[in-house]
């Protein structure tokens, strides 16, 4: 034992506990949360109101809550992950009975004055529900076909109910995080291999129906396929949004046209400006400098993340950790491909960027145990 260590147990519980929070985490969230911050006031014009002032309020909760669940034992929330999983389940399952529907979509709940999105909790509590069941589980039986389906149905009953709803980028979302802690488990590749070989052969059998008596899909839905192709052939309905966001990046340029000087966002042609679309704000503002200076503060994160969950012997807090960290990752990369034109617009927001209570505070709070399993990882 190193003297380091042994004059930290002289030290008092809780002063060790704040000793051993993870501060280049927080110190990279609330730089995140700062971007978000700026973007929120130019995009209203100016003004504090109606996004930034409330953001910022979340934000302060948020870390607060961080810091709570980051001093909580880490047993005690391996403890009632099947708990937080069956209370999001329930949730999702009444959004598809009393749901409030906003933009054509039943994704929320109104509880008084709070607006609830279950499907941001079902994220963090599948993740936490599959460490729990990895922890527990012997490792000669990751890879054996009986257990590989009990985490394949903890993972496709939500994503069933919140296709239903619909929201196909929190449905993506949910399949990437509990297959990215699949994987982390060390369930075999050839599982993995089998999946996308059978995605890919759909794609190619969808694809190949086209104009048949056996037809997969409807004319519309192949419509949203070409103009994802060429957003061009539709320029002022379907493919607007996506040709709105590339012109807002492309006249960025490389240092940007100037903090509050975007006219695609300031003259309202960019759409959902202060949610899935401010990335594309930031880029035409402060150009590729501000949108590459994002990325590394988001790389920073999944870099801090994976190394306490690799320095981390209990097994439960590694698997917790790379499992948030890969939600996480899935979260910016699959927005950024999304306004880029990378892949169709499925409305997932950038997280701690964009205007959102919920994902916000989710997301503060994912990382909140994050830090409990560094607090209280074996010393």
């Amino acid at each position: 034992m190193s003297y380091l260590q042994h004059s930290l147990k002289t030290v008092p519980t809780g002063i060790r506990k704040v000793l051993y929070l993870n501060y280049p985490l927080i110190v990279l969230l609330s730089a995140v949360c700062g971007f978000g911050f700026l973007m929120l006031y130019s995009v209203a014009g100016g003004s504090l109101e109606p996004w930034a002032d409330p953001q910022m309020k979340r934000y302060a909760v948020g870390m607060i809550l961080m810091v709570a669940i980051g001093f909580t034992p880490i047993w005690f929330w391996r403890n009632i992950s099947g708990v937080a999983y069956l209370v999001a389940a329930v949730l999702l399952l009444a959004v598809d009975l009393i749901g409030a529907i906003g933009m054509g979509a039943q994704r929320w709940l109104e509880i008084g004055p709070l607006r609830l999105q279950p499907s941001e909790l079902m994220k963090i509590a599948m993740v936490m529900l599959l460490a729990a069941y990895y922890d527990w589980l012997p490792v000669e039986k990751v890879s054996r076909p009986l257990w590989v389906m009990i985490p394949v149905v903890l993972i496709l009953l939500p994503t069933a109910l919140v296709l239903k709803q619909p929201d196909l980028g929190t449905a993506v979302m949910l399949v990437l995080g509990g297959g990215f802690v699949m994987f982390a488990a060390g369930v075999s590749l050839w599982y993995f291999g089998t999946v996308i070989a059978l995605v890919v052969g759909l794609v190619f059998v969808v694809m190949d129906s086209r104009g048949t008596d056996w037809q997969l899909l409807h004319d519309y839905q192949y419509k949203r396929i070409d103009t994802f192709m060429d957003p061009g052939q539709d320029p002022l309905g379907a493919g607007y949004n996506i040709m709105q966001a590339q012109i807002a990046l492309g006249s960025g340029g490389w240092s940007g046209r100037g903090y509050m000087q975007g006219t695609q966002s300031r003259l309202n042609f960019l759409p959902e400006k202060h949610t899935d679309f401010i990335f594309t704000t930031l880029a035409e503002e402060f150009g590729f400098v501000g949108a590459f200076t994002l990325l590394m503060l988001y790389a920073g994160i999944i870099a801090f993340s994976i190394y306490a969950a690799l320095v981390n012997k209990d097994r439960f807090s590694s698997l917790l950790t790379l499992g948030i960290a890969g939600t996480f990752f899935f979260y910016f990369s699959i927005n950024m491909a999304m306004v880029m034109g990378l892949m169709p617009v499925v409305g997932v927001p950038l997280p701690l960027v964009s205007y959102g209570g919920t994902a916000m505070m989710i997301i503060l709070g994912a990382f909140g145990l994050v830090q409990s399993a560094n607090v209280h990882r074996p010393r």
